[in-house]
């Protein structure tokens, strides 16, 4: 036989071999003692042999029967066995996609926390600043950057507002401060001077770039890149204040002139719809809303 029989019928006859009887194997499979008998009679009509026996109620699997239940029954069990081990592969195994920066700045430090909450689960970070294809890169949930409804198919959660400040080293603070309006830093080293953010920040405090600002400086592709240079002294970068809390802290950078700039791109975790009541993914969302929660609280950033 080239082709199959239906799966459906195969199924069926599995289970009334196993449990030699219809009406157990309707009830295990949901389905009406009627719909089992046309199963089986479709499947020995295919086959061309007979499979049960049927005297009054009582059933007995025929010779034919006899020689095809073991097979079956064996395949069906490695099925059985092959999606259980799938399922719980799945179910302990957690893969989470952020950006790099928000990786190497905010994530990295404080992860061993969540895995020592849930030692049953391994973390696996993917970290990329595409965004990510969530059946085909096998990611459970995301944290990602970006204004409300940007991801209108997905499930998404706001954890972070998002106070953005040029920041820079006290040493060059020292050497070329201190400012006291935000066009003074018009014409001081900015890391990314094109970077919207500086836009935006200076557009908010009422000095937006023009075209006779230089635009002049070093470029780069990651907000990690651009503070680690500021920390050097290398110039000024326009930074995620919460995400840099370490290194304020440690005295490694300060805001180059006061301000309270919130931008609208916020940071959010996202999945697709149907994750959203997983236990490893519900687990890691409500573990990140309450330690941003707890750190915001501390700071009071």
């Amino acid at each position: 036989m080239q082709t199959l029989p239906p799966l459906a019928a195969v199924r069926v006859f599995e289970a009334a071999a196993r449990l030699e009887n219809f009406t157990a194997a309707a009830q295990e499979l949901g389905m009406t003692q009627a719909a089992v008998s046309y199963q089986i009679k479709a499947l020995e009509d295919r086959l061309g042999v007979s499979l049960f026996q049927r005297t009054g109620r009582r059933i007995a699997l025929t010779d034919k029967g006899q020689a095809l239940s073991p097979v079956i029954s064996r395949a069906f069990d490695d099925m059985r066995s092959g999606f259980a081990a799938l399922a719980g592969e799945d179910a302990s195994v957690l893969t989470i996609s952020t950006t790099n920066s928000f990786a190497t700045l905010w994530l990295a430090p404080r992860i061993g926390a969540f895995q020592m909450r849930h030692p049953d689960l391994a973390v696996r970070l993917h970290m990329s600043d595409s965004w990510v294809d969530f059946a085909r890169d096998g990611v459970d949930i995301a944290i990602r950057g970006g204004r409300a409804g940007s991801w209108p198919d997905l499930d998404c959660r706001e954890i972070m507002v998002n106070r953005i400040a040029p920041m820079c080293s006290p040493a060059f603070l020292a050497q070329h401060g201190p400012f006291s309006s935000a066009a003074e830093l018009h014409h001081q080293p900015r890391m990314t001077p094109d970077d919207i953010w500086w836009h935006d920040w200076f557009t908010q405090m009422g000095a937006p770039l023009s075209g006779d600002v230089p635009r002049g400086g070093i470029s780069l592709d990651s907000q990690a890149m651009e503070g680690r240079l500021a920390i050097a002294g290398q110039g000024i970068a326009i930074l995620s204040v919460r995400l840099w809390q370490a290194e304020i802290r440690a005295g490694l950078l300060v805001e180059a002139m006061p301000s309270q700039v919130l931008h609208p791109m916020r940071y959010w975790i996202v999945h697709p719809p149907h994750n959203r009541n997983v236990p490893k993914v519900k687990a890691f969302r409500d573990w990140l809303a309450t330690t941003f929660a707890s750190e915001e609280a501390a700071h009071a950033l």
